[in-house]
Formats: structure tokens, sequence, C-alpha cells
């Protein structure tokens, strides 16, 4: 845009986005935290970043109301809007999930997830109580899609490796279950490619039940649909997505999953001043509806949404300059998925042409795609040193559990010590007998 022609200001409760493809990867040790996440201020140094909520959106007035981290609520007016607020974790009313379930849609939950299931292993190696020992050593993953896969995958090469440095704990002594309602795993990349996944995972000792459900969780209590019944204190929820409910609040057309309905330009039905992309919007997929399907979306994934984004960009420009808008449209370019080091599947398109990869070349196409799709050369470099360290270096297998609750140590050694009992006299002593 021309100087001074607008102002963008981005609110996120967040000051800092996630790329969620290396979740898995970072829970296992394989990247640091830290290059998981782009810093919003440092990306966007032309625009107003503020860290807050939008609560209500006011389309008669254009103002939006702000919720910061801190201090009152304000009123934010706007000219043109844009609605990408991503998506949460899909869940159900299954007793003791929302107490006992860990997630995977953000980079404090894949750190937590790494310190767990390492303190999981310390618990067992100092126990002698069999039953905690068995429950400390038994991961529960439900979804097999790709983030439940990838992390399973992951999270298993990751205990396996650490395992070594215990005495009391082999990888024979674990139990990880993946469990999901579909017939198939990792429908993204096919049925065949799927198989293989299925049989290598397997293969390490992973059980895998499928087309079954859980029915609760309750302290740790595993009951599936299916029969099985196990005690767990790792249950990994990686069942799918739904929009951001926020959507619900802001008076926007919604699609009947709660997705904001959006035009084949990314505006927003029935408005000529807000565009929606990603995870929170239904856009319709040209591609898929030439080819004979008039049903077809754009599914939730970062290869729509990244593209989604650049036509957005140049829509939102095109609408306040008054020129046509342009149509989005992208064909399928395949999918990766990572099962652990040097482990993984792909399908790529080339053409008409789709190329099955597996094992190894798989993995490196992994690798290498979600790499270059990182945002930031800053990130980009430190993502690939990561893995060029690693190559020479031993994983590192260090439980930070502590970081859940920073400051109990500094409390327990600051709190007023109690006082010291009185010391009674012998009258005192031979009264109170």
């Amino acid at each position: 845009m021309r100087y001074g022609e607008a102002t963008v200001t981005v609110v996120d409760p967040r000051s800092y986005m996630t790329y969620q493809p290396f979740l898995p990867e970072a829970a296992a040790g394989s990247i640091s935290p830290r290059h998981v996440v782009v810093p919003l201020r440092r990306v966007l140094p032309k625009a107003e970043v503020l860290t807050g909520r939008v609560t209500t959106i006011d389309q008669d007035r254009k103002v939006a109301t702000v919720a910061p981290i801190v201090g009152e609520t304000y009123e934010l007016p706007f000219d043109y809007l844009v609605i990408a607020m991503g998506a949460v974790s899909r869940t159900f009313p299954i007793p003791g999930l929302a107490e006992q379930g860990i997630g995977m849609k953000g980079i404090e939950e894949s750190i937590g997830l790494r310190n767990h299931v390492l303190e999981q292993l310390d618990k067992a190696d100092s126990t002698t109580d069999e039953a905690v020992r068995r429950k400390a050593l038994t991961f529960v993953f439900v979804g097999g899609g790709f983030a439940g896969a990838e992390t399973i995958g992951e999270v298993e090469d990751m205990a396996r490796d650490a395992a070594k440095y215990y005495t009391n704990v082999k990888r024979e002594d674990m139990r990880f279950i993946l469990v999901d309602a579909a017939d198939k795993i990792l429908p993204e990349v096919g049925p065949k490619l799927g198989a293989y996944g299925k049989e290598h995972l397997e293969g390490r000792g992973v059980e895998i039940y499928l087309s079954t459900s859980m029915d609760s969780c309750v302290d740790g209590h595993v009951v599936l649909k299916n029969g099985l019944e196990v005690d767990s204190s790792t249950i990994v929820w990686t069942a799918g997505v739904k929009p951001n409910p926020a959507l619900a609040r802001f008076g926007l057309p919604l699609g009947p999953r709660g997705h904001v309905d959006t035009s084949e330009k990314l505006q927003v039905q029935g408005t000529d001043y807000i565009w929606a992309a990603g995870d929170n919007a239904q856009v319709p997929d040209l591609v898929g509806r030439k080819a004979g399907n008039p049903n077809a979306w754009c599914p939730p994934n970062a290869q729509h949404a990244l593209r989604q984004a650049k036509v957005l960009g140049d829509n939102v420009i095109s609408g306040m300059r008054g020129f046509p808008q342009k149509e989005y449209s992208h064909a399928n370019k395949g999918a990766v998925a990572g099962l652990g080091l040097h482990k993984g599947v792909a399908m790529i398109v080339v053409g008409k042409v789709k190329i099955k990869l597996k094992g190894r070349l798989a993995w490196y196409m992994h690798r290498g795609y979600h790499g270059m799709a990182m945002p930031t050369w800053n990130r980009k470099i430190r993502v690939f040193a990561d893995w060029t360290l690693a190559m020479f270096l031993k994983r590192e297998v260090v439980s930070l559990g502590a970081m859940e609750t920073p400051r109990e140590e500094f409390y327990e050694a600051a709190k007023p010590a109690p006082a010291p009992a009185a010391v009674k006299t012998e009258g005192e002593k031979a009264r109170a007998s």
C-alpha cells in the first residue's frame, strides 16, 4: 500500500504465531520450542499489534470491542475487517476429558506433553508400586489424522531413546495406544500410504484401535467403546478441530459447522468490507467443484491457509480501491507426514500424477517442505540448525516439569515459617495427663 494509505491493526491473545505442523517435533525435542513460534511485532513492524481478544463486533457502527490482557475493555473502530481466528480442538462431552486430556494446538501444549511424558518415565523408574508404574507407562492418543499419527510417532521415538538412560524402564514396559473412530489413519495421504503408516507404527509396538472411540477417562481410567479398559496418566486428544467458537458472537453468517461463510473471493457473504480465510472460513474449493463435486470446500490445513492469505491481502486492497477482486483457486499439492526420526509418508501431486513415498525419503520431503514453509528466514535458519545439530548430538531427554509451577519452590522458601510449639512446663504436662 502507499505510505499513509491505511493502518493495519492485529488483535491476538498471543503475541506470536505458531507453525503448528512442527508441534510434534517440538514435543519430541527435535526442534527448540522457541523456533516454532514467530513474534508478531518482529514480522509485522509496520502494523499495530494489540495483545488481547475481540469480544464483540458492531457491524452497524464498524467498531470492535477489545479486551486487553490487563485493564478495561475499549472500542476499536475499523473500515475493513479480516477474520482469521483459526481453529480450536474439537472435543466431545466425554467424562474426564477436560480434566485429563492434553491437546496439541499450541506450543504450550507441545512443551507440556514433552515434560509430562519424561516425568512419567521418572515416576516409573523410581516407584515400587506396580499399578503406579503401569499407569505412568501407558500412553493413549485419540485421533489418527496428521496430528495424532505424527505426535505418537515422535513421542514414541523420544521415549524409546530416553529409556536408554533409565535403569528400571525399557521400551517393552511402555504401552502406546492410538484410537480413531474412522476405519483408517492418515486419510490425507491416501489409503495405501495410510495402511503403510498403520503397519509401520504397529511394527514399533503401537496398538491401533480403529472404528472405535473413547467413552470415558475419569481419573485416567480409559474406557473404549470396543471394551478395552486401561489406566493411563497420559491422554493426548487430537481428534480434529473446529472453528473458534468466538465467531458465534460476531453476528457473521456461519456455515453448518460454525465456519464463516465466504465467497470464492474470500469475502464474507452479504458484506463488502469483511474477509475471512484459514481454518475459521468456509471457502468454496473451485478446483473440486470443477471436477464435479458441487459441495467441495477447502480443507482446514496450512497448504490452503498460506495461499488464501496472499489472495485475501490483494483482495482487501482491491476492495479499498474499487478494483475487481480475484477468486481463490488452488489444486492440492499433496501431503507429507513425519512419524519420527527418519520415518514418514508423503504423497506429492505433480500435474495429474501422484507420487507416493515412504520411509526416509518421505521424511526428507516432510522436513524440506515444512522447513521452507516456515515463516521468516530467521526461523527457517534456526529450524534447519536444530536439525543439523541433531545429526551430531544426542537427543535431549531432560524433563522441565517445574516450568508448570515455576514459583512453587520460591514460594516454599519465602512463606512465613510456622510458629514453634510452646515448650510445656512440668506442671502443664502433669495437668494435661
